[in-house]
This record gives structure tokens, sequence and C-alpha cells, in this order.
């Protein structure tokens, strides 16, 4: 019998966020595009595209029953809560990343460091919803 998980490939991450303002951070300060938005079941979805690869998603959820996430600056306390932390994107340069994003009112949480174990170079970032963002800059 053939693995079926050889085939497993990224399709999207889900975050929560008040949708119609989520979709506004994320196009204004991430340069994301949404791709669709639909209501299910009293939640409310909508898809973004990232603008260096299209084929992965973020998908803003919102509605009822939301307590939202640890609400901290500090992203090595932030590692204290169990369950998902971050969402790592790649980018070109790391520190132009960084300057586009903090012009653009976005709080860093990790100023731009190399990571020598990884062969990396990274920085966090938290959207106004508490989600952790990583940046990446490949060393290699």
């Amino acid at each position: 019998m053939t693995n079926a998980l050889k085939t497993l490939r990224g399709a999207h991450v889900g975050l929560r966020a008040e949708r119609d303002a989520a979709v506004k951070w994320y196009r204004e300060k991430l340069d994301m595009h949404e791709t669709r938005a639909f209501d299910l079941n009293g939640m409310n979805f909508a898809e973004m595209a990232l603008a260096g690869d299209p084929t992965f998603r973020i998908e803003l959820v919102s509605g009822p029953g939301a307590d939202g996430g640890p609400e901290s600056d500090d992203l090595y306390a932030s590692f204290g809560s169990h369950g998902w932390h971050h969402l790592g994107l790649w980018v070109d340069d790391v520190d132009a990343a960084v300057e586009t994003l903090r012009d653009r009112g976005v709080t860093v949480t990790l100023e731009p460091v190399d990571n020598d174990h990884w062969k990396v170079r990274v920085a966090f970032l938290v959207d106004p919803w508490s989600n952790v963002i990583e940046l990446l800059q490949s060393k290699v």
C-alpha cells in the first residue's frame, strides 16, 4: 500500500481575529490579499494569500466563543502556553521587512537576530489579536 501522507503540503493556518479588521490589517501590514470570505454556522471566515506564495493561505476566523490569546509583547513569555505558538514566514531580507513593518506601526517583539543553529536570521512580530508571526531569512 502507498503511504498517502507523502503528499502532505501546506494549505492554510487558521487564526482567530475579528474578520473585517483583520483583513484590513493583514492587507495593509503584510501586503496580503483576500481570496474569499464566507459565513458558516455563525462564524465568519476570510482567506488571505501571501504576496510571495499565493498557494499558502491564512484563514481568519471570527465569531462567538473566542477568549483571545495571551496579551503580551514579551516573546519569551509567550512561549509559556501550550498549543499553537506562531506562524513562520520566509522573507528575503528580515531587516528590511522589519523596517517596513515598523514604519507601518506593527509591534516587533524580537528584533532581527541570527540563529546559527538553524542558519537563519529571524524576527518576531505580533498582530492586534496576539497572533505571533516569525519572519525567517535563510543564511545558507
